[in-house]
């Protein structure tokens, strides 16, 4: 989150990232904050006040008391000066309540280098890998290939589920295992300590990495004990560090983790419904670095490219692009988007996002360091990107890697963890 100071003293950085945004809602908000938090400072200077009145009237009591005289109307005014006291300390709770939840109303302060633009037909290209193959026949979807060759089943995850959901047989099955412990493996190179995390997080995890409270609509919950879901494995293993001191020597920490993710999808219905590439659960091997803020930029740059490395290794074509202002996330202050390409579209897909948060989610999950120049507590920053979402893999590998016969072939890197002909 972005503290108050920032909101009131550095109003112009924040309106000029709201508007490259195009957040006019937070932008409204703006002067709430600063009307709100000059209450906040007018109640705690009266109720200093006040208290500074009734420790005097307590050095008058003593000395009253030691002259013989009578201490009544001292004791009267200070009983007075105390329920005003506790009226002013009931509407400071009100107002600090208040201002909490303005502030958490407010996304990160977008990086210089993110591009103004309103939608994703703004983000701007930086690289492309690879050659689209070239093919002698029509390519066909991936839905179109799993369910001829009898290996995806959406029909029957309908009726065992709803829809967004899908039955994975057979050599889908085993090729989605295989893709996760390629990419664990492949990120244990790069580095990275594994982590197999908790499934179900708390209220207070959520609102560490940003989803809550604004996003609640995105996530699923179980009521009974007000639990959610996991929407990625960024959610627990950021948390895993929450409200811990570290020390800048043990910086940077980089960790990737497998989990089933799960998404409502509030909101994107009639859009991207057909196949694996907006399931309400999926797979997902994701990787995340608790950082100094020097470290930040380069560790954001490097772990991009370890998730590049993953499509580069399965020879898979794709790009990666700069999101614009419009299209970055509520957390994030710059994107890269991986996007793989798609032959039976034509065009590139999300396959990763790989984002750099800055101190906007270690304010509100309070992970810091100790710096070794000053001693003092500082926040860390906190960076996180899929590498990648493996259910979008598969998609890619069965498209990218289709026979005229309806079958398709798998990249000689996974050969080792699948043997078995598709």
């Amino acid at each position: 989150m972005l503290d108050v100071k920032t909101l009131t003293t550095n109003a112009e950085e924040v309106k000029q990232s709201l508007a490259k945004r195009q957040n006019t809602a937070a932008l409204e908000l703006l002067s709430s904050v600063t009307q709100v938090d000059n209450k906040r400072r007018e109640l705690i200077q009266k109720v200093e006040a006040l208290k500074a009145a009734r420790n005097q009237a307590s050095q008058e009591i003593v000395k009253v008391k030691k002259a013989g005289g009578d201490d009544a109307p001292i004791l009267q005014e200070m009983k007075r000066v105390a329920g005003e006291i506790k009226l002013l300390d009931d509407e400071l709770v009100k107002v600090e309540e208040s201002l909490s939840k303005l502030v958490y109303e407010f996304p990160n302060i977008l990086d210089l280098s993110v591009p103004a633009g309103k939608s994703s037909e703004e983000n701007v290209e930086v690289r492309r890998w690879g050659t689209p193959r070239k093919f002698t026949f029509t390519p066909k979807p991936h839905d179109e290939i799993g369910e001829k060759l009898g290996i995806l089943d959406f029909k029957k995850a309908g009726e065992v589920t709803g829809a967004r959901f899908c039955f994975l047989k057979g050599q889908a099955a085993r090729l989605e295992r295989a893709l996760i412990q390629f990419m664990l493996d492949t990120h244990l190179d790069h580095g990275y300590e594994e982590m197999i995390p908790p499934f179900l997080v708390n209220r207070k995890a959520l609102i560490g990495t940003g989803q809550l409270p604004k996003f609640e609509e995105d996530v699923f919950r179980i009521e009974k004990f007000d639990f959610f879901l996991i929407p990625t494995a960024e959610v627990p293993v950021t948390n895993y560090h929450r409200e811990e001191i570290l020390e800048e020597a043990n910086l940077p920490r980089s960790y990737v983790a497998y989990t089933p993710c799960f998404r409502s999808e509030a909101g994107s219905y009639g859009k991207d419904t057909k196949g694996l590439k907006r399931q309400h659960q999926f797979n997902k091997v994701e990787l995340v670095k608790i950082v100094t803020p020097e470290q930040s930029e380069k560790e954001h740059e490097l772990l991009t490219g370890h998730a590049e490395k993953i499509l580069q290794k399965l020879e898979l074509p794709y790009r990666v692009v700069l999101l614009c202002g419009g299209d970055t996330g509520f957390s994030s202050r710059k994107t890269y988007d991986i996007e793989v390409y798609s032959p039976a579209t034509q065009g590139f897909m999300e396959i990763s996002s790989c984002s750099n948060f800055g101190d906007f989610q270690a304010r509100r999950a309070g992970i810091r360091y100790r710096s070794s120049a000053t001693g003092r507590p500082q926040f860390c920053h906190t960076l996180n990107g899929s590498g990648l979402a493996v259910g979008r893999t598969l998609m890619a590998i069965m498209e990218n890697y289709q026979q005229e016969d309806g079958t398709f072939t798998i990249p000689e890197v996974l050969k080792p963890y699948f043997k078995a002909k598709i």
